[in-house]
């Protein structure tokens, strides 16, 4: 198993500490370097190939979340901090999780866990079997047939339209959140988006694609499909609420 190359960042030694405690009893990750500051992480991950962020929000000069708007293409990112109000600001970073301080390793476990899934996922690009020809679809033909095929594993995957709750993205992958299984595939948003008949399903987030039939309710900036609670992006609200208007009698 290769192992996640891992930053701390936080201000608190303590904090610092209890992190890097933890993280020696994790097999599958490796730390880099510990920062007490954003601005020394900047320069970490300039020098530093780093997989995966452990990161406190409430920092001087430079906080948490201003220091993600500071990076391009930033690595995956666990929020470790005092404060609960920032969780669903947190989520427009597409971070793996937000936990709060205190926390117990178990809490700790879960948390990396996510983040190991992900890493996982990254390393294992989709093989197309040779004997195959993918035929792209453009969304009418999709909604004709009802249906469409993602690559995962070595195998081609069946996707029904009525099935598909929502998707999650992360990089160059998508989480395809389905009735009875989750199914990831190395496809960007931007695409599996283009290949979605419009009448159904909506983009909420840059993380989130929606199932409009599957709503269950919203709730301010939240929707909830099922036992999800779903982030609704600044800017994708507007249209969002145009849409939804639309189905309103």
């Amino acid at each position: 198993m290769n192992k996640m190359n891992c930053l701390i960042v936080d201000d608190e030694a303590l904090a610092r500490r209890v992190v890097k405690r933890f993280l020696e009893d994790v097999p599958f990750l490796n730390l880099v370097q510990e920062c007490k500051s954003a601005v020394e992480a900047i320069n970490a991950l300039v020098e530093n190939e780093v997989d995966l962020i452990f990161l406190d929000i409430n920092m001087p000069k430079l906080n948490g979340l201003d220091f993600l708007r500071t990076i391009t293409n930033p690595p995956m990112v666990i929020i470790t901090t005092a404060y609960r109000e920032y969780a669903l600001e947190s989520y427009e970073f597409d971070v793996v999780d937000y936990i709060t301080k205190p926390f117990s390793f178990d809490r700790f476990i879960k948390a990396v866990n996510k983040a190991q899934s992900r890493y996982s996922a990254s390393q294992q690009p989709a093989v197309i079997p040779s004997n195959v020809n993918i035929v792209e679809e453009s969304a009418s033909d999709a909604v004709q047939h009802r249906f469409f095929f993602v690559k995962t594993d070595k195998k081609l995957q069946k996707v029904d339209f009525d099935e598909l709750k929502f998707v999650e993205g992360f990089g160059e992958y998508v989480k395809l959140h389905l009735d009875k299984e989750v199914i990831v595939t190395y496809m960007t948003m931007k695409n599996l988006e283009s290949s979605l008949p419009d009448q159904e399903f909506i983009r909420i987030h840059k993380s989130f694609i929606i199932s409009i039939g599957r709503i269950d309710n919203i709730e301010g900036h939240i929707v909830r499909i099922g036992d999800k609670l779903l982030p609704i992006g600044q800017g994708y609200r507007k249209n969002f609420m145009a849409i939804i208007k639309s189905h309103m009698k």
